[in-house]
């Protein structure tokens, strides 16, 4: 990676008076400084994770021990409106109980297939039993108790987070929030992009107010398709989305009448950085995982999607600097080597595995687009509450690179360039049908209002 002097970092301006005070330390360009001389590594970790804090179907620490043993540097434990803190029993009730459904076992109950597995793995001296009225029960432990239980200098973190769950009418509006101090409890509001806002508003509220190093990121846009591309590309304050989530419930590829992720990317960035003078937004990889006993397409397991951050130390501060710097990939099974990212060229190395082909896409606006737009109408020709019908302009192709190593020099005239690595190797538990692993590289900013 190259040195931090010669690498464009990007940052937007915010109008919005409610917006300005909260995001003052949040873009300014010495929160992301690193000195060129530290020794950076590549970090591999998930920011989007439930337990039984929630609406998970394990314990806290049997999926810290997961993915500490699978190979992850850093976890966050993002439970719905909820810090794994205080006092939270849960009633054990075997799975196929009939009179207990799947929504309830998963919020104010274990199962006694999970309870099998956490004494065995753990022990009874550390998990907390008891029985109220015949009814056997055991206590989540705290991310304060069982954090030290796994955490390594250099080798594995713990990051406190919370999903902010909240809704407009039937949509859900979710929004991570990484390493924050305090609870925050969701807003609400008269629109989608209206509770986006306030809640956006309150986590970086808490940033400026505390000096909390922390990071919201919008979660999962088509999810209930529930947010368009044109209520993402107003939102202030938030420099990430999830490109990629996991569960097969959040339609990553979009469908006939929605917009994939991918789409939803380039429209965002586009009208962002050309039209709207906000900050650029980076694209992140998530499990969203649920389930940790059952392994199918149809379960949100973990394993599917995680980021690696380039970044000198395993610790928080280090982490989020690096994610602002935008010095991280995102990833559903690529590895990479190396990644250089300047106003220059865009340069990547994938670290090949035997018999796997890959491709690069190198994807942009250019500037002069045609910048031309339309509602999709149902049959009564009214307008449908989903993504327009953007120029092919948007989101076009620069340039495919075939092989493992892969670069674009940049001309000038492009708004902004990502990039893309498709690998021919098919997804181990895919979320979809047909899944083949992919990474993406997050936009360098050529172009802007």
């Amino acid at each position: 990676m190259q040195d931090r002097e010669s690498r464009f970092i990007f940052f937007g301006t915010v109008s919005a008076a409610a917006a300005v005070a909260a995001l003052c330390l949040f873009l300014r360009p010495s929160a992301v400084a690193q000195s060129p001389k530290e020794n950076l590594h590549w970090w591999k970790g998930n920011l989007h994770t439930h337990s039984l804090w929630s609406d998970g179907d394990d314990f806290p620490d049997m999926i810290a021990d997961w993915y500490k043993s699978h190979g992850y540097n850093f976890l966050a434990l993002s439970d719905h409106n909820t810090l794994q803190v205080g006092q939270r029993w849960v009633s054990i009730l075997p799975r196929e109980n009939p009179v207990v459904d799947e929504w309830e076992l998963n919020h104010t109950h274990a199962s006694d297939l999970a309870m099998e597995k956490y004494l065995k793995h753990f022990g009874s001296n550390w998990v907390d039993q008891r029985t109220v009225t015949n009814q056997l029960q055991a206590r989540l432990k705290t991310l304060a108790e069982f954090r030290s239980k796994f955490e390594e200098p250099d080798k594995f973190l713990m990051i406190q987070s919370e999903e902010v769950t909240d809704h407009f009418e039937k949509l859900p509006i979710h929004i991570n929030v990484t390493n924050p101090r305090d609870a925050i409890q969701p807003k609400g509001g008269t629109s989608v992009l209206n509770v986006m806002q306030n809640d956006m508003d309150a986590i970086n509220e808490q940033r400026q107010r505390t000096g909390q190093t922390m990071i919201p990121h919008l979660n999962h846009p088509n999810f209930g398709w529930a947010v368009t591309a044109e209520d993402l590309m107003q939102l202030k304050g938030d420099r990430f989305f999830e490109v990629y989530n996991g569960h097969p419930a959040t339609y990553t590829l979009g469908d006939k009448t929605h917009a994939s992720t991918d789409r939803l990317w380039d429209i965002i960035l586009t009208w962002r950085l050309s039209k709207l003078g906000l900050e650029p937004m980076y694209g992140l990889a998530n499990d969203d995982s649920h389930y940790y006993h059952k392994f199918t397409s149809k379960d949100s397991n973990p394993g599917r999607g995680w980021i690696m951050i380039h970044a000198a130390q395993l610790n928080a501060d280090s982490l989020i600097k690096a994610m602002e710097a935008g010095d991280f990939y995102a990833t559903s099974g690529v590895r990479l080597n190396s990644v250089e990212r300047n106003l220059k060229s865009i340069k990547i190395e994938v670290a090949a595995e035997p018999g796997v082909t890959y491709k690069t896409q190198f994807i942009g606006t250019r500037q002069g687009y045609d910048d031309k737009h339309k509602p999709l109408k149902d049959a009564k020709g009214n307008a449908l509450r989903v993504t327009e019908k953007y120029s092919k302009d948007i989101g076009a192709i620069l340039a495919e690179v075939a092989g493992a190593s892969a670069s674009y020099d940049l001309k000038g005239d492009e708004i902004y360039v990502r990039a893309k690595i498709i690998s021919s190797k098919p997804k181990e538990n895919p979320s979809y049908t047909n899944e083949v692993e992919t990474a993406w590289i997050q936009p360098v900013v050529t172009g802007r209002k």
